[in-house]
């Protein structure tokens, strides 16, 4: 089997992305769809979806939306049940969506802190919950894809809610794969570093800012969407199919050196 280009092939699959109107998450739809998935966007902004949508459609791949918001456990339950009815199985998950609220922990609000904690952390757990459900009871197996970050192994000022969503749910990754495992369902993550994308875009236009990423990361330069493709299409395929509990980092290096 290990020669066989099929292993990276995820015709027949269908993908549920959160946080996917726009920025990594529709990249990624469009990397799973050119594996030979039909995908389901999810995005709590209505125009921003049926605009995603539509682009996707445009370009012939067979996609989907669904409007709900992960931290919101009372939407997400029906909406898990609404997207299986309606269009069969979800067989891989992507918990993308996720949110930034600056502050040092000595100034933030505990609103900023339970906000993100909420989306990142708690809306992954939520929706992996109900999709895991729906996989367990057909038992089917299948794949769930947590988006980490390296803000899962390390910190930096103003980001201490982010952090420590990112560091839980690298762990709440261990804890799927632990007790999912026997269910056939493999949960892993992706740990992007410093991306280009609509949560970071200030960043990147901050000259000293900008200067620190290049210097610090080896490939000396700024990841982009495309760069977490290949991780996620080998994540969702069958040749990672006794991978289980792992975090793929994809950050040109940044954690590698000091």
């Amino acid at each position: 089997m290990s020669d066989d280009p099929s292993i990276f092939s995820l015709g027949g699959r269908r993908a549920l992305l959160t946080g996917a109107g726009q920025g990594i998450g529709l990249r990624l739809a469009r990397g799973l769809a050119a594996a030979g998935a039909s995908v389901v966007l999810n995005d709590i902004d209505a125009v921003r979806l049926e605009g995603a949508v539509a682009v996707l459609r445009s370009e012939g791949i067979s996609a989907e939306g669904i409007l709900f918001d992960v931290s919101r456990p009372d939407e997400v339950g029906p909406a898990i049940t609404k997207v299986e009815e309606n269009g069969g199985p979800i067989d891989i998950l992507f918990n993308n969506a996720g949110i930034h609220r600056y502050a040092a922990l000595t100034d933030m609000k505990l609103s900023q802190w339970q906000q993100v904690l909420d989306v990142n952390l708690t809306g992954a757990f939520v929706v992996s919950q109900a999709v895991a459900r729906c996989m367990i009871a057909r038992a089917s197996g299948g794949k769930i894809i947590n988006i980490c970050s390296l803000m899962s192994e390390a910190a930096r000022p103003t980001t201490g809610n982010y952090t420590a969503a990112k560091g839980g749910l690298k762990l709440l990754t261990k804890a799927m794969a632990v007790e999912w495992g026997c269910h056939g369902i493999q949960a892993n993550g992706i740990g992007p570093g410093y991306i280009l994308s609509d949560l970071t875009k200030h960043l990147a236009d901050q000259p000293e800012f900008d200067a620190w990423v290049r210097g610090r990361t080896p490939a000396g330069r700024w990841g982009t969407p495309d760069d977490l493709v290949g991780a996620a299409v080998f994540l969702s395929a069958p040749a990672s199919d006794f991978i289980n509990g792992h975090i793929l980092y994809v950050d040109g290096g940044f954690l590698a050196g000091l």
